[in-house]
């Protein structure tokens, strides 16, 4: 099969906070030949890189909690538990996004980062792309209210075990896909993590001479 598409035409039909493109399009079919014109809207908000805050020491994650007006009808409401996020800016890498982010919305300092996937949010309304990452911080101290005021920001920082994070994607406690995915991903590759970052070693320190971390 062809994968030949044709933009036709492409005109904005609002611009506010976002931006939102009409589409005149038509592209290959599968069984041959092409399709006939058809306009789509598309929601233009550019693209966006996220970090899960992770203590592989004390087997901690970061999160963070705050309004979300695309929630105001889901069944648990607005305020959401998600993963440190933000809009890749120009002259900006997705690794800078995260790092910012990070200190931004958690007080948190990423000492090393691990990219996890790279992958568009919902391809059927908007072209937005995320690039996700597992950040190392140091989760000791860490919590309170952050955020941007210029940019009605306010969030508050929760820090969780991960399994008890885990638990409340079960419970639907946590119902955000971006955190999903971070948190399920780690909890795949906690032990390759864990090693990676020298914690397995703390853990078989203490495991010999039974002084746990500090919490």
């Amino acid at each position: 099969m062809s994968r030949r598409f044709q933009i036709i035409q492409r005109e904005p039909v609002f611009q506010g906070f976002f931006r939102v493109d009409r589409y005149t399009l038509r592209h290959a079919l599968f069984e041959g030949g092409m399709s006939g014109e058809f306009h789509r809207e598309v929601f233009e908000r550019g693209h966006s890189a996220g970090v899960l805050l992770y203590d592989p020491e004390r087997d901690l994650v970061v999160l963070t909690e705050q309004f979300r007006v695309g929630a105001v009808d889901a069944p648990l409401g607005p305020w959401l538990l998600e993963v440190v996020a933000g809009m890749i800016e120009p002259g900006e890498s997705a690794e800078d996004v995260a790092r910012r982010e990070a200190q931004e919305e958690a007080g948190c300092t990423v000492q090393e980062l691990i990219p996890l996937f790279d992958y568009l949010v919902s391809p059927g309304g908007t072209s937005e792309r995320t690039a996700l990452f597992v950040g190392r911080v140091d989760a000791k101290g860490v919590g309170g209210v952050y955020g941007l005021p210029e940019e009605d920001e306010d969030i508050q920082v929760h820090v969780l075990p991960l399994d008890e994070a885990l638990a409340m994607i079960e419970s639907g406690g946590i119902n955000a896909a971006m955190p999903i995915l971070a948190l399920q991903w780690l909890a795949l590759n906690r032990d390759r993590v864990r090693r990676q970052w020298g914690a397995a070693e703390a853990d078989a320190t203490e495991a010999l001479f039974g002084q746990p971390l500090d919490p």
